[in-house]
């Protein structure tokens, strides 16, 4: 059995806007995300921890911000490119664990639907992903609502 360890982190800038997008779940709020796709800090994580699993580069090389094709692309979408590729070497996830660094928005109504978004995703039971969240009790930039991070950490296990 061959098991392999990513770990994965993005961040993103906010401005006042009607919502954003975190873990495949639209969320309504006073902020929205500067980004070129629609800036799912989560599933952005999550691809790069998936990608580094398999020393697969990460989601700037492969879907680069200036590439017009992935201008407010759905990054479930992007989460679906690299699971076929994790697929390609070999892979399945066993587990993914997922932290959401923010101020604003408040998430905890919502991480069962990012769950299930991120599952549906992995190709697995919705027991196997964990969401979580924290703030920065108001310290830097994200403690004062500039932006928010999140990181993952992903289980692979090969044939």
């Amino acid at each position: 059995m061959k098991l392999r360890i990513g770990h994965g982190y993005d961040t993103h800038r906010l401005e006042a806007g009607e919502g954003v997008h975190l873990g495949g779940v639209f969320i309504p709020c006073a902020y929205r995300v500067i980004a070129h796709s629609d800036g799912d800090a989560i599933i952005h994580a999550l691809c790069d921890a998936l990608l580094g699993a398999i020393a697969g580069g990460d989601i700037g090389k492969l879907f680069p911000d200036s590439d017009p094709q992935f201008k407010g692309i759905d990054s479930r979408k992007l989460l679906e490119e690299v699971m076929r590729r994790v697929r390609a070497a070999g892979y399945a996830v066993v587990n993914a664990d997922v932290s959401l660094i923010a101020q604003a928005p408040r998430v905890s109504a919502h991480t069962e639907a990012m769950r299930e978004q991120l599952a549906a995703g992995l190709g697995v039971d919705v027991g196997c992903v964990n969401v979580k969240a924290t703030t920065n009790e108001g310290m830097d930039a994200i403690g004062h609502k500039q932006g928010l991070a999140a990181h993952a950490v992903v289980l692979l296990q090969g044939a």
